[in-house]
């Protein structure tokens, strides 16, 4: 193969993986758009909202599109990524169990922010990760699901302050919050993905460069929400 016509080769199939890639992004953001719209009436007090869903059940990789609300309507702000979610992708609606290493179905408010900067830019209400701060995991515990500082007397929980900087950005989903429903799942963050791919024990995890846009685009005021689960599942509304 000469020059010229290697140089074309190269060429059409540039242009070949970039209008896949395009294609892809659009189906992927009108499922988003899709879920969105069959759980309208769930998601009526929310203007900003993550969808994270899968094709696979039992898959721990996921579609993650960022929607806001503009004049009723849900557009794209942030564009498909892949995220990892559980090592066992989603439960069924209402079934999941701790350790079970499913990620739940539903939609989840979106709450408090831990990270382990000091300073950086967030409407959201947040802290200042430190050795102190835990999330208890014992269904036996009067603590279960729920943030404690110092010490405990639960037999497990997860320290939010990591060697890793798994939780260097970890957002609560608040799933089992209100009320709070014993061996239901527990610890269940928006947190960063440290390798590709990247399974969770129940969480959703995310590259740093685009959770860095969620946390400087969330704001409280506009009821952030997270609608999570399989495709066929969210499609057929919640």
């Amino acid at each position: 193969m000469n020059f010229v016509n290697r140089f074309l080769f190269f060429t059409v199939m540039l242009f070949f993986c970039v209008g896949l890639k395009a294609q892809t992004n659009t189906g992927t953001i009108e499922n988003a758009l899709s879920i969105a719209a069959h759980n309208k009436s769930k998601l009526e007090n929310s203007e900003q909202l993550l969808v994270v869903y899968n094709y696979h059940p039992e898959s721990y990789t996921a579609f993650f599109v960022a929607l806001e609300k503009k004049n009723e309507h849900w557009v794209v702000k942030l564009d498909p990524v892949q995220v990892g979610i559980g090592k066992n992708g989603f439960a069924i609606p209402s079934n999941k169990q701790e350790g079970d290493g499913k990620s739940p179905t539903g939609i989840f408010r979106l709450g408090k922010l831990f990270t382990y900067e000091k300073q950086f830019e967030t409407l959201l209400e947040n802290q200042q990760t430190t050795t102190d701060d835990k999330w208890i995991d014992d269904p036996n515990s009067d603590d279960y699901n729920s943030y404690v500082n110092g010490t405990t007397t639960a037999n497990s929980y997860e320290n939010l302050l990591l060697k890793t900087d798994a939780y260097k950005y970890c957002m609560v989903i608040e799933y089992n919050t209100n009320p709070i429903i014993k061996g239901k799942g527990s610890a269940i963050f928006f947190h960063l993905a440290i390798n590709k791919p990247s399974f969770t024990a129940g969480c959703v995890a995310i590259d740093e460069e685009n959770m860095k846009l969620m946390v400087n685009w969330l704001d409280p005021k506009r009821n952030p929400t997270i609608i999570m689960g399989n495709l066929k599942v969210l499609k057929t509304g919640l």
